[in-house]
């Protein structure tokens, strides 16, 4: 795929370095989502195009279904009043109505806003009234009534219309009623017009806005275009083999970009997709619908790798002594195939006694019949997918953002390298800036941000390079994160979080000096806080509580708990995977001096978390100990 090469498509990016590297040119022409749609219908046209669980069992949805809901969802929108170029918002878990619901506007020529789920009612305007969404999907009676609470901050939003419960609560109008509309305006006339007009919609039309969090904690909408998904998903077809007889386990959330364009993609190459219950039920749902692949967040692999280890360790004795010499064994025959060479001989033997004893219980945990794992939204440790390939398990890891649709590079079963986030897709360019940042050029890269002209001329400059904020290196090809230039944190989950408006909501707590959030590629995040002494002592004295020096105070149970209560005060606004989990009390304030402040006085969050590293370290294994994972 890519090689080192100069960049063929004309200017330099201003201050670039090289090396930069290209998946060599585009070989589709422009196209749309909804292309990929009806071609998907026509080639593959499979009973069991979805699966779901309804009633306790596992049910299969056919392609005709999906076409049919579809377009009954595209002519009652329309009837609606709805036209093409507006917004409707979808806010719901991942099911099979969310499918319906985005081809369904995709089709009628009209741009959808997926909404987190897991967002409080305070933070969905920032979403639904910036895009400025006349209509909105609901999943359930809570959703709907989040959305009942703020609607208030929402003028311009007509229609609500629920999944699942009664207008009466807090919907305007059914997803029932919404088909029963549409298939009112069913002929054969109308049904060859929605087609041909969905047809005709163009590769630069925007398919949907995803709100991602900037640096000042507002949601930017990336406005993504047909093509944006047409070509990367043709890209990622010429990447990774997938066919009729696949069968993938969905999960992640489908308002995250990630998941979107991975159901675009296995929707394409006729892949059955089946719906996870939830997060929680993945391990059972692998078990039941045995998947030949699966898209998600290294947090997955964390758990899974842990349970396995905590499992040989528990057990003790002989079994442990086995898994140990096994992991030994499968280490040497990893490091043999990396190497690109056969293992043979003695190892080969002690491999396949290792497969039969220890590693093919892991292949039937998750089903069995698992052809590789997709992993993506965050860094993968290079130690736990060593760990699984290793075990016969390969985990592909791939790159990108929600600005690049998002594809940007991806290991490959022919192009595979651990430590490394795989060789650039096929139409995308990428180079190293003289600061080491990652730039990308491509037909997957956003038209920019909704509303936000400063804030896209910032992150896409004028040779079309976008500016990933991430730090990286090219080594034979292979594309090597090393670090982030940005300030957002990314979580171990792949959850985005903006720190600074949360430090700033503590900071407002007297008792609280100063505050920074730590929490990039771990499981969860906490925040580093500098008491007020002054305000922290005193209420100290009012308590009887006695201390020569202020580390004591810091070790005092009561006061770790008045500390928790008041740094958490202000933060019941917060969506849950953005609350802070520890709130770690320091004993100094940050300095210019020390090199945690710059000289006008704003954090460095690197250098805090260099500083602290040890302390840092510790409260997430205490956290690993004490059994807490990401919440």
């Amino acid at each position: 795929m890519a090689t080192i090469v100069a960049n063929d498509a004309g200017a330099a990016p201003a201050g670039a370095a090289m090396p930069s590297t290209s998946g060599g040119p585009r070989t589709s022409p422009p196209g749309t989502v909804n292309h990929l749609f009806f071609d998907a219908l026509t080639a593959h046209n499979k009973p069991d195009a979805l699966m779901t669980r309804a009633t306790g069992s596992w049910t299969a949805i056919s392609h005709a279904t999906i076409k049919e809901k579809v377009r009954r969802i595209a002519l009652g929108l329309r009837k609606l009043g709805i036209n093409r170029g507006e917004r409707v918002a979808i806010l719901s878990e991942n099911r099979p109505e969310w499918m319906y619901a985005d081809y369904g506007c995709l089709t009628a020529g009209i741009t959808d806003v997926p909404v987190y789920p897991t967002l409080p009612s305070e933070q969905l305007p920032d979403v639904v009234t910036d895009s400025g969404a006349v209509a909105i999907f609901v999943s359930t009676r809570a959703q709907a009534a989040k959305i009942d609470k703020a609607r208030a901050s929402m003028p311009a939003l007509k229609h609500v219309i629920t999944f699942e419960g009664t207008a009466s609560s807090g919907a305007t109008l059914t997803l029932a009623e919404l088909l029963s509309i549409g298939a009112s305006e069913e002929s054969a006339e109308a049904n060859a017009r929605w087609e041909a007009e969905a047809l005709a919609v163009q590769p630069g039309e925007i398919a949907t806005l995803i709100y991602t969090s900037g640096t000042t904690g507002k949601p930017k909408g990336a406005m993504l275009t047909h093509d944006n998904f047409w070509s990367n998903v043709q890209a990622t077809r010429r990447s990774v083999t997938m066919g009729a007889g696949d069968l993938a386990l969905s999960f992640l959330p489908l308002s995250h970009v990630f998941e979107r364009m991975g159901d675009y993609f296995l929707f394409t190459c006729g892949c059955t997709i089946a719906y996870a219950d939830s997060v929680d039920t993945v391990p059972l749902n692998m078990s039941e619908v045995k998947p030949t692949t699966m898209m998600s967040v290294p947090r997955l692999y964390e758990k899974l790798y842990a349970r396995v280890l905590d499992s040989a360790i528990s057990a003790g004795g002989l079994k442990k002594q086995i898994f140990f010499w096994a992991r030994g064994v499968a280490d040497r025959w990893a490091d043999e195939k990396l190497a690109g060479r056969t293992p043979g001989g003695l190892l080969a033997l002690q491999y396949s006694l290792a497969q039969k004893l220890v590693f093919s219980k892991l292949k039937e945990r998750v089903g069995g019949r698992l052809r590789f794992f997709i992993s993506g939204g965050a860094p993968l440790a290079a130690e736990i997918n060593k760990f699984f390939y290793a075990a016969g398990l390969t985990i592909l890891e791939g790159y990108g953002l929600t600005e690049t649709s998002p594809v940007i590079s991806a290991n490959t079963p022919e192009n595979f390298r651990i430590g490394t986030v795989g060789k650039v897709i096929e139409g995308v360019e990428v180079a190293i800036a003289a600061d080491g940042e990652i730039l990308a050029r491509g037909p997957n890269i956003m038209k920019g941000y909704y509303n936000r002209p400063d804030a896209t001329a910032e992150a896409v400059d004028a040779q079309g390079w976008f500016h990933t904020g991430d730090i990286g290196v090219i080594e034979d090809g292979f594309l090597k994160i090393t670090d982030r230039k940005k300030d957002i944190i990314v979580t171990a989950g792949g959850k985005n979080l903006a720190p600074q408006p949360i430090e700033n909501l503590v900071k407002t707590n007297k008792y609280v000096s100063q505050a920074v959030m730590i929490g990039d590629k771990r499981k969860f995040p906490i925040i580093l806080v500098v008491p007020n002494w002054e305000q922290v002592e005193k209420w100290a004295k009012i308590k009887d509580i006695l201390w020569t020096e202020r580390a004591q105070l810091l070790t005092m149970p009561t006061v770790q708990a008045k500390m928790d209560k008041e740094v958490k005060a202000n933060l019941g606004g917060l969506a849950h995977f953005e609350m802070p989990k520890r709130v770690v009390l320091l004993e100094h304030d940050f300095t210019v001096d020390s090199g945690e402040l710059t000289p006008t006085l704003k954090v460095k969050r690197r250098a805090v978390d260099k500083n602290y590293k040890a302390l840092i370290d510790r409260v997430y294994e205490e956290a690993a100990t004490a059994g807490h994972g990401e919440g």
